[in-house]
């Protein structure tokens, strides 16, 4: 395709953003990254001399302290605030926000992480209270080892993984959910991208007479399944699940609610990792859309599970064909319309984050440099 002399300008400027967009993401990590891994071992550190000191005093009455686990999970996420326009639909899941949650989201594009860590960043401390369950490629970005030290959890998709996959993602929530004081969880049913599934999936359903979708695929109910056995199934026993009863907060109600999380992109074309990082598309907006289901209304058994998984992603199917037609999503049940709330971060937040990432790897470079030389 030629480019005619009134596109080459602009073409040329695109070019021109995209390097300078790189650069300052490649130098942005560069600092920011280590500067999370030095923080995360400096407060390990002074959690493990708290819990000693406390296991000496016999006083576990830590309050707010500096090291207590609220501020290392709040700390080791404020280095890593995407920047974008979400529009909220639905419920407003900031009422559940102190509650333990799990979100059931659409997987359309690597873009989707980046816009819930986005619309989650208002939402009190969810944000550094939640763990991930991504596809084993989010390993190998520029976040992976973040997440890895966070405690998120990558799975890998395939008929011949599938077991194995499971039985680590029930040993990862019983080591890592209480101990790492989560509350929530992120999972993409799917198991994989929309545009690599969706093939397979209508085959599946067309031969055992399930739903045709189209904007989104069958659910797979492994994951989701391992989840509520580990973390509703014990609690109504009586005994704490995803960890030791010594990590159970004696206030926590464990597991209470199911958010079915719907993502659509304009005109369905979702946002990509290059997108972000480049900026090569004109800025768009996301929408996201909430509804909430009580734990007690959500089947343990497995078919039955299966069930309701599918019907959630009719759901979706519905949801997302009325958002490509008219760019909003319809009312929810008893209203006569739909409203949106915009959901933005303060440009002053963002360069106050930026600045405290670029102040703290200065800090740390100055800290190593002097005790190199101190050593050597």
């Amino acid at each position: 395709m030629a480019i005619t002399l009134e596109e080459a300008p602009w073409l040329g400027w695109l070019l021109v953003k995209a390097l300078m967009r790189f650069a300052f993401m490649v130098v942005n990590n560069l600092v920011a990254i280590p500067s999370y891994i030095c923080y995360f071992w400096k407060l390990e550190v002074l959690k493990s001399r708290r819990q000693q000191g406390h296991a000496l005093s016999k006083d576990s009455q830590g309050g707010s302290s500096l090291a207590s686990s609220s501020f290392f999970w709040w700390l080791s996420t404020i280095l890593g605030v995407p920047q974008l326009v979400v529009m909220e639909w639905g419920e407003d899941i900031k009422a559940v926000s102190k509650d333990e949650a799990v979100m059931l989201v659409n997987h359309q594009a690597t873009g989707d992480v980046c816009t819930l860590m986005m619309c989650l960043q208002d939402k009190g401390l969810v944000v550094a209270q939640m763990m991930w369950l991504m596809d084993h490629i989010f390993k190998y970005t520029n976040f992976g080892i973040v997440s890895l030290v966070h405690g998120d959890f990558f799975i890998r998709q395939g008929r011949s993984y599938r077991d194995q996959q499971l039985l680590l993602l029930k040993k990862h929530l019983e080591n890592n959910y209480r101990s790492r004081d989560r509350k929530w969880i992120v999972l993409f049913p799917e198991g994989g991208f929309l545009r690599k599934r969706r093939e397979t999936s209508q085959a599946f359903a067309k031969k055992n007479n399930l739903p045709f979708l189209t904007n989104v695929t069958l659910p797979r109910s492994g994951a989701t399944k391992i989840i509520l056995n580990a973390l509703v199934a014990q609690q109504k026993n009586g005994s704490p699940a995803g960890g030791d009863a010594k990590e159970l907060d004696s206030k926590s109600k464990g597991l209470q609610w199911i958010i079915d999380t719907t993502i659509a992109y304009p005109k369905a074309e979702p946002i990509d990792i290059q997108t972000w990082i480049l900026g090569y598309r004109k800025p768009t907006v996301t929408h996201v859309h909430y509804r909430i289901f009580p734990i007690k209304d959500v089947p343990l058994e497995t078919d039955d599970l299966t069930t309701w998984l599918y019907q959630r992603f009719v759901e979706k199917e519905d949801l997302l064909s009325h958002f490509y037609e008219t760019g909003a999503f319809p009312p929810s049940k008893g209203h006569k319309e739909a409203v949106s709330r915009e959901m933005t971060l303060s440009n002053l937040w963002i360069f106050l984050i930026q600045s405290f990432a670029f102040l703290s790897g200065y800090m740390w470079y100055n800290i190593i440099q002097y005790f190199y030389h101190c050593l050597f």
